[in-house]
């Protein structure tokens, strides 16, 4: 039951990220899709009108989110304690991984996807609906995007009109910091932005909050655009 539980919260939060992508990106990104500061700008109103809405229907109450029981507690090996939950947290997210990446890489879809990222007149031309194609794209992103908020309500066991908001900032760096586009480089920058964050927050707290900061700065510095950009 808890299982079931669980996947149908995923799979609930998957379906609205679909629906809530199909209305974005046809109805607010699509007629500024070559302007990317207005994207930028149009994005983070977006946010703070859906916050808004939040509050206006459900309060600003924080609502407790319980975990299945199979994901309390936690692992002991060695000197070490994991929690559970964050073991299946990661699997989950190196599946999805390992499916956008064989995605991308190995299949037709993922090839028309590249494509119309690098030439996307060029792909028309040839007679493909490039326009459906980054619909479908942008959909997916963000379902994942939806199961991305699912799996932190369940780590921090609440749920605030504020979740989106107080992980933008830290999102953005870990995008920066990998390179715009680039399956990999995401990876990459999560694990240096999570690891550097935890390391710095133990041996300097007070340099904790600017840890993610000169993070991306001193990448920045080396690989200006980042350090797997999809576009060289």
């Amino acid at each position: 039951l808890n299982i079931a539980a669980l996947s149908l919260a995923i799979i609930a939060a998957m379906s609205f990220g679909l629906a809530a992508g199909w209305f974005f990106e046809t109805v607010i990104i699509r007629p500024v899709y070559h302007d990317h500061l207005r994207q930028i700008l149009i994005t983070m109103g977006a946010l703070i009108v859906s916050e808004q809405i939040i509050l206006a229907i459900w309060g600003g109450t924080p609502i407790t989110v319980l975990r299945p029981q199979f994901l309390e507690g936690a692992w002991i090996i060695g000197d070490v304690s994991i929690e559970i939950y964050r073991i299946f947290a990661f699997g989950l997210g190196l599946a999805v991984f390992i499916g956008l990446y064989l995605v991308l890489n190995r299949t037709r879809l993922g090839l028309l996807v590249r494509a119309g990222v690098e030439n996307r007149e060029m792909v028309e031309a040839l007679g493909f609906r490039i326009d459906r194609l980054f619909i479908g794209v942008f959909m997916v992103g963000s379902a994942l995007a939806a199961v991305g908020g699912a799996m932190w309500a369940g780590y921090e066991t609440l749920i605030t009109p504020a979740l989106g908001g107080e992980m933008m900032i830290v999102v953005f760096i870990v995008v920066i910091i990998g390179g715009l586009g680039s399956i990999e480089g995401t990876l990459l920058g999560a694990l240096l932005v999570g690891l550097t964050a935890n390391y710095v927050g133990f041996l300097a707290p007070k340099l904790a909050l600017a840890s993610n900061m000169i993070l991306m700065t001193a990448i920045l510095l080396w690989r200006p655009n980042g350090l797997r950009p999809a576009v060289k």
